[in-house]
């Protein structure tokens, strides 16, 4: 149990940084065979390319978790207590559906490239194992509304203050 609390709480944080390590590393010897034995190989761009977007959807669903993902909410420091845990918790359905729709969605990419036989062209491997990002992001970020919504229906019960995440410019 221990151990499930544990990736739960650092999951995304080490999928990002296995993912940016790769992605500079990658980069700088790129970089340095392009500029000192004016060489470069198709495989590295790509692998950037592919770590980038993994980056990308990974961090959406860190984000989610931490509240940190952009939003307007000078209006919420004048809500009282059970009117702003709402509002949250309505931003949390709404997102839970998009999410829902675009998960279903991303499939259908991964399964014509499945489907037809996709291969990188550097690599020369199958597309679906970097297709996967979307529906993989997705999942997460729903896994993490999942988590904020319980979360903030126990604020709502208990009459505690909502969790915010970190503000921008307090």
């Amino acid at each position: 149990m221990k151990l499930l609390r544990r990736i739960d709480r650092d999951a995304e944080l080490w999928l990002l940084l296995v993912f940016y390590v790769m992605l500079v590393i990658t980069m700088a010897i790129e970089v340095l065979r392009r500029e000192v034995f004016s060489y470069s190989s198709i495989w590295g761009e790509e692998i950037v390319r592919y770590s980038f977007i993994y980056l990308a959807w990974i961090g959406a669903a860190a984000a989610v978790k931490e509240r940190a993902h952009i939003r307007i909410d000078v209006i919420m420091h004048y809500l009282p207590q059970r009117p702003k845990t709402l509002v949250y918790i309505f931003g949390d359905l709404v997102m839970f559906f998009v999410a829902i729709i675009a998960l279903y969605w991303s499939f259908e990419t991964v399964h014509v490239s499945a489907k037809f036989g996709s291969v990188t062209d550097g690599l020369r491997i199958s597309k679906v194992w970097f297709l996967m990002a979307v529906p993989v992001g997705f999942a997460l970020i729903i896994w993490r509304l999942l988590q904020s919504f319980v979360r903030d229906c126990r604020s709502l019960k208990n009459g505690t203050p909502v969790y915010q995440g970190d503000t921008l410019f307090d």
